[in-house]
């Protein structure tokens, strides 16, 4: 896939309790009318979701996201057999079980490697991220260099340069375990204020110093809800505004968004208007 242009990443969260309740899909019938959704409307890429990481979510057992996961996979190949996919999970089986049995293509890991998703957790050692082990107890890290597949690495630190310290970091394992194809997400509302979100986007660009691809995931969050005073149902157009900034102003590669018609036309308008800059 070609990233020089933004492309667009619609959400599809198999959940009963993400923050959005527009997103949730739980029978396989709506899980495919979801996905064709997305692709008519322009999607790129259809990401699902099988676990809820909004602050307060019950903690799912891997057995359960598996099912949740594969439950959802099936369905989206039964009417999208060949749109590109990506798994949005911490587990490395999970991964595994997605890439090997439904061709998912990218591993979307909002923990950032930590094992157990410890999302924003103390620093781990390298060997967490990398060491051996099988099937389950294998790191997150080393199960994508073995799947082959491009890998998002999030960042829940709170800042600029922590964000860049640790993605400095993780980068240099992760290639050093021979994975290629690396897309850098900041982690918008994890681990960060409502400030701390606003001033990483001010300063995406900054992150260009990486070479690497960027994906921004603000879609509905509570650093928009919050600022203009609505809740997830009511913060369509600051999501749009946020997106916008994050095009113009950081260079993002993958918007990853509930409302995928909407951000699509956002994406035509900004490309259009760019020419003449």
């Amino acid at each position: 896939m070609d990233l020089s242009e933004p492309q667009v990443m619609g959400i599809l969260n198999a959940t009963p309790d993400s923050f959005y309740a527009g997103s949730r899909v739980r029978t396989e019938d709506e899980i495919a009318a979801r996905a064709d959704r997305i692709m008519a409307e322009g999607g790129a890429i259809i990401d699902v979701g099988a676990y809820s990481t909004r602050p307060g979510a019950a903690r799912v057992d891997a057995d359960e996201e598996m099912s949740r996961m594969r439950t959802a996979l099936r369905a989206v190949r039964r009417v999208q057999p060949d749109a590109p996919l990506s798994v949005d999970t911490f587990r490395p089986e999970v991964a595994r079980m997605a890439v090997e049995e439904f061709g998912a293509g990218i591993i979307n890991d909002v923990s950032g490697g930590n094992p157990g998703g410890s999302f924003g957790g103390e620093q781990l050692t390298e060997e967490a991220y990398c060491g051996g082990g099988g099937d389950a107890s294998l790191p997150m890290f080393a199960m994508a260099a073995r799947l082959r597949v491009p890998y998002v690495l999030m960042s829940s630190r709170p800042n600029l340069l922590s964000v860049l310290d640790d993605f400095s970091l993780k980068v240099q394992m992760l290639r050093d375990l021979g994975v290629r194809d690396i897309i850098l997400d900041p982690g918008f509302g994890f681990g960060k204020t409502l400030g701390e979100n606003y001033a990483l986007l001010a300063a995406l660009r900054r992150l260009d110093v990486m070479g690497l691809p960027l994906l921004v995931g603000v879609s509905r969050k509570s650093m928009v809800s919050r600022l203009i005073g609505t809740d997830a149902d009511g913060s369509l157009a600051g999501t749009l505004a946020a997106n916008v900034l994050a095009l113009v102003l950081g260079g993002a590669s993958v918007l990853r968004v509930h409302d995928v018609r909407q951000c699509v036309e956002a994406v035509t308008i900004v490309k259009e208007t760019m020419k003449y800059v």
